[in-house]
């Protein structure tokens, strides 16, 4: 077997010495290029296959990754995130990797500069980062090119920025996907509700805006008719200014049925309808954070698309230790699975088996 073969076998079928063969395969210097040559020769010949396992063991050095991430609360979105990229630590504790998390405000581009500063100043080995503002993020990434930094993106994919890779949804399809699923429950429908969690002006993330579009580019093309009426729910803000807000809303429109959130809070509505006893509305939203599955189980959310973020939490980081610890290469863009979940296969949705 090719993986069994020793550097003594290669040395004496190089003709080189046994310190050279251990050069070449550790691509250290001090080699002549003819040595060199013979050495991957053989290599080439025998189909050697270098135990990178093995080599990473016996190196025994540590490895510290940063999480850069939005603050959150509990049960969030967020919170699936880090126990994904806690879990791949431990799968790999024999190799002493370590991730810590840094949080910046969601709306806030210089907390973010703040925060990514603070991350360079730790000399991570590799970064996960949630983009922020385009501009702030986009210097963040140059630094760490130029510092060979190998960095991954979560949840918005931007190519541009070369990361080394990206694990999230395909927030167009997805959006896309969420105006197919509404229409089958709104399909006579003349008017539906989107709902928007804004601050200054903008949405939570590049990826519902993107979400959006794809939403808007379908109901553009098959619903051009039905009115989409926005509802914009201020960030961080308390309960009863939400059930002021959405009681004013529905009184003012009787007529709506069905409405979506293209984030992940539709327990905010899904909560609402609940204490109010409004059996008659329904609102589609994301992801399986467990206020979420209470409102899908209860009747007041229809449908969850659910994305899968303990798993991009646990990919991210052993990406990351794939490229740098064991020098593979990682897939440039993975998209996870746009799933749809129901009060009848909530309670199945189970964290992908590791």
């Amino acid at each position: 077997m090719a993986d069994k073969v020793r550097i003594k076998d290669i040395a004496e079928k190089s003709g080189v010495s046994v310190g050279t063969v251990d050069r070449v395969l550790h691509n250290r210097p001090n080699v002549s290029k003819t040595a060199r040559e013979k050495v991957g020769k053989v290599l080439k010949e025998i189909n050697y296959q270098p135990n990178m396992y093995a080599s990473a063991l016996a190196y025994n050095k540590s490895y510290t990754f940063y999480c850069i991430i939005p603050e959150h609360e509990s049960e969030a979105y967020w919170e699936e995130i880090e126990d994904g990229a806690a879990k791949a630590c431990e799968t790999r504790r024999d190799f002493h990797i370590n991730t810590k998390i840094m949080y910046y405000k969601r709306y806030d581009s210089k907390s973010f500069t703040q925060v990514s500063r603070d991350c360079l100043d730790k000399n991570p080995n590799g970064v996960i980062v949630v983009p922020s503002e385009m501009q702030a993020t986009k210097r963040f990434c140059e630094i760490m090119h130029e510092r060979n930094i190998p960095f991954i993106l979560l949840d918005s994919y931007i190519p541009d920025l070369n990361p080394l890779s990206f694990f999230g949804q395909d927030s167009f399809c997805s959006g896309v996907f969420a105006a197919k699923m509404l229409m089958l429950l709104a399909n006579g429908d003349k008017e539906i509700m989107l709902m928007k969690q804004m601050k200054n002006g903008k949405v939570a993330s590049r990826q519902q805006e993107n979400r959006e579009q794809g939403f808007r580019h379908y109901m553009g093309e098959h619903f051009p008719k039905v009115k989409i009426t926005e509802l914009d729910i201020p960030a961080e803000d308390r309960k009863d200014s939400y059930d002021k807000k959405l009681e004013t809303f529905f009184s003012t429109h009787p007529e709506i049925r069905n409405c979506i959130t293209l984030g992940s809070k539709a327990y905010i509505v899904g909560e609402f309808l609940l204490r109010t006893n409004r059996r008659n509305v329904q609102i589609m939203g994301y992801d399986m954070v467990e206020k979420n599955a209470q409102c899908l189980r209860a009747g007041s959310v229809s449908f969850l698309i659910a994305q899968h973020a303990y798993m991009q939490g646990y990919n991210c980081v052993d990406s990351l230790f794939k490229a740098i610890v064991l020098h593979k290469k990682v897939d440039p863009a993975n998209y996870m699975p746009i799933e749809l979940l129901s009060k009848e296969n909530v309670d199945f949705y189970r964290r992908t088996q590791l």
